[in-house]
């Protein structure tokens, strides 16, 4: 039972919002008020640069990634290995320690994918990279990354329940990034 502990756990590591202390570090503006006032790596980048992107990027998939990697560490249960999972990003999309005013949950989506399964996490990442070659759009390319990682998860892991958590991952994706779709079907994202 005691492995449970590792669920709040996942979601306090996963409350940690690297752009947050990324700009406050670098001395750039709060992510929450300029730019897309997104807390993640593109607005991070948007407004603080390259370096400031890839520090934010590592840090909000660490978050994901560390977690599911000391789960699957001690071999926990299927259940609470996918509890993991849903704890780290859900602890990335309201984060306790900056009123519950989170990012979009891309590069956190990613590490905890990546920490349940390496091949998982490699499928979803070449969906990712295939998509931003033909379109040069990020918010497309993890959309269509997103909604394949169930698909992947089962072909690689079986059924179990991190097949829906990573549907329920996708969906909750899907929803944050209602403005992108937006702009995407009107031919205006960026």
């Amino acid at each position: 039972m005691i492995e449970w502990l590792l669920v709040p756990v996942a979601y306090l590591l996963g409350s940690i919002s690297s752009a947050i202390i990324v700009c406050r570090v670098m001395g750039l503006p709060d992510p929450r008020a300029e730019g897309s006032r997104n807390p993640g790596a593109t607005n991070v980048m948007r407004i603080g640069g390259k370096k400031a992107a890839a520090i934010t990027l590592v840090g909000d998939m660490l978050k994901g990634l560390i977690p599911v990697m000391v789960a699957q560490f001690i071999a926990v249960d299927p259940l609470i290995l996918s509890a993991v999972v849903l704890a780290a990003f859900i602890g990335h999309l309201y984060p306790i320690f900056f009123g519950f005013v989170g990012g979009k949950g891309v590069a956190t989506s990613f590490g905890v994918l990546l920490g349940a399964n390496w091949m998982v996490g490699l499928a979803v990442l070449l969906s990712w990279v295939a998509v931003y070659k033909l379109f040069k759009i990020s918010s497309l390319s993890a959309l269509v990354a997103a909604t394949l990682a169930p698909a992947y998860v089962y072909l690689i892991m079986g059924m179990q329940p991190l097949v829906y958590v990573a549907a329920l991952i996708a969906v909750i994706l899907i929803w944050r990034h209602k403005t992108n779709i937006r702009r995407l079907l009107a031919g205006e994202e960026s």
